[in-house]
């Protein structure tokens, strides 16, 4: 493998000519069974949200609505894909695994071929099981009931619109293409190396990159579009108490405007350490999600590559190790930083007190869809730092790689080997609100990098190809 250069910022865009879409030997290409579907998941009834910890009470109102949409690609007899995103924080496993399980029990959908992404915005419903420690304290049983109320009918939404989209295939033709969007910055300050805090760093790693999919039927009107950008849904803080979707939200909104009858879905990539700037005020997220859509509209008049009908799946569930496990003592000291660690703390103490042992490693998501060779899509689970990107790209043949994070899980922050060594809140602070014992072990990152390598065919491994 080669390793990404880490100071790579903004990158330039691939080598991706745009204008008359193509197959690959330049034939019209076949057109594959495609459906598409939404359902509105905004409750009607005030619930806490997710994203920040210092909301203590219940939702005041809808700024705009919740979605969540899905994307069916392929026939009965090769065996359909469904990507699925979903208008929240972080969808945890225990919604997507039994979604995954009354699909493959009602219409034969086998796992691989199934694909869950949270759009991660930061004024979405709490749900049962995402980081569960965020607020620092016990939830109020009322509360409690309209989390539990939630997740039930989140659960049902998603195999309701997986479903849906499976029913309203007709065919159609995919071909994608790729821009740049520049309102990310790294969040992660730091001094002498070390993190110090959130803010802007002018210099640390981001990817500006925006991959674009696009379906169209046999009359060359656009289906569905599907964009992905590594960023944080975090234009509105703390204070603000609204359901709403952020700039993902409004940039879906932005491009159905300009595309009417579409479907419009949103991924997230590895932006875990990156803050949309400006933020703070509503007005921002619009201006953010106007950005992607003005860019998909330039991408729109330019050329696409076309992908071929047919998707190769593959997923497996990894172990990640944790770093030294802590014991009473450190616990102790942990608990003095917060009141979010004073009650995970009490809580890890209780678990030795009681002869258990607290976990050494976590169980992790690693899928990869390839439409032939011309284009490798990898779904990372939780918070991925933009590390992972950069390298995947970098080791990988340039131009055809779209790695997508917040999928099939959101367990915690996966921090990089650089990361790492900063320290700081993606490696260790924000491992208390996800109910993790510690940080992960320096060899974290070679282990999924090492794994989405083994999943990938050879066409697309960049060392390969020399």
């Amino acid at each position: 493998m080669r390793t990404a250069p880490l100071s790579w910022i903004g990158l330039p865009l691939l080598a991706l000519a745009f204008g008359p879409s193509l197959g690959a030997n330049g034939a019209e290409p076949a057109p594959v069974p495609v459906g598409v579907a939404v359902v509105d998941i905004t409750p009607d009834y005030p619930i806490r949200l997710a994203g920040y910890g210092n909301r203590k009470t219940e939702s005041e109102g809808v700024e705009s609505r919740l979605k969540a949409k899905a994307l069916a690609i392929g026939g009965d007899a090769e065996g359909p894909c469904v990507l699925v995103t979903v208008d929240n924080c972080g969808v945890p496993a225990g919604i997507i695994d039994e979604v995954a399980r009354r699909l493959e029990a009602s219409v034969k959908l086998p796992r691989e071929r199934l694909v869950v992404c949270s759009t991660h915005t930061h004024t979405g419903p709490v749900v049962v099981g995402f980081a569960p420690y965020l607020f620092g304290t016990a939830i109020p049983p009322a509360h409690q009931a309209h989390i539990d109320r939630y997740t039930r009918e989140l659960t049902d939404a998603v195999e309701k619109v997986a479903l849906a989209a499976l029913a309203a295939r007709a065919p159609g033709r995919l071909a994608w293409a790729q821009g740049s969007v520049g309102f990310a910055a790294n969040r992660r300050v730091l001094k002498d190396g070390r993190w110090v805090g959130f803010g802007v760093n002018p210099t640390g790693p981001t990817d500006t990159r925006l991959p674009v999919l696009k379906v169209t039927d046999p009359a060359g009107a656009v289906r569905a579009v599907l964009i992905g950008y590594a960023c944080h849904c975090t234009t509105l803080g703390g204070e603000f108490n609204k359901v709403c979707g952020d700039w993902a939200g409004y940039a879906c909104a932005a491009i159905a405007r300009e595309n009417p009858g579409a479907t419009v879905l949103v991924v997230i990539g590895c932006g875990a350490d990156a803050n949309p700037e400006p933020r703070q005020v509503l007005d921002y997220a619009r201006q953010h999600g106007g950005a992607v859509a003005r860019e998909v509209a330039r991408l729109q008049k330019g050329r696409w590559t076309d992908l071929p009908p047919r998707i190769a799946t593959r997923f497996r569930k990894i172990e990640l190790p944790f770093g030294k496990t802590p014991t009473r003592e450190s616990l102790a000291e942990r608990a003095k930083r917060s009141q979010a660690d004073a009650y995970f703390s009490s809580v890890l103490i209780g678990r030795l007190n009681r002869g258990e042992a607290l976990p050494t490693k976590m169980s992790y998501p690693v899928q990869t869809w390839c439409f032939g060779d011309a284009l490798a899509m990898v779904f990372l689970g939780g918070e991925v730092v933009v590390d992972y990107s950069l390298r995947l790209n970098w080791e990988c043949v340039p131009g055809k790689l779209w790695v997508v994070a917040y999928s099939n899980d959101v367990p915690c922050y996966i921090a990089s080997r650089r990361v790492l060594s900063e320290g700081g809140y993606e490696a260790d602070e924000s491992m208390t609100y996800y109910g993790r014992p510690t940080r992960f072990a320096p060899e974290v990152e070679d282990i999924i990098v090492g794994t989405v390598h083994d999943l990938l065919p050879e066409a697309f491994d960049g060392a390969a190809q020399k």
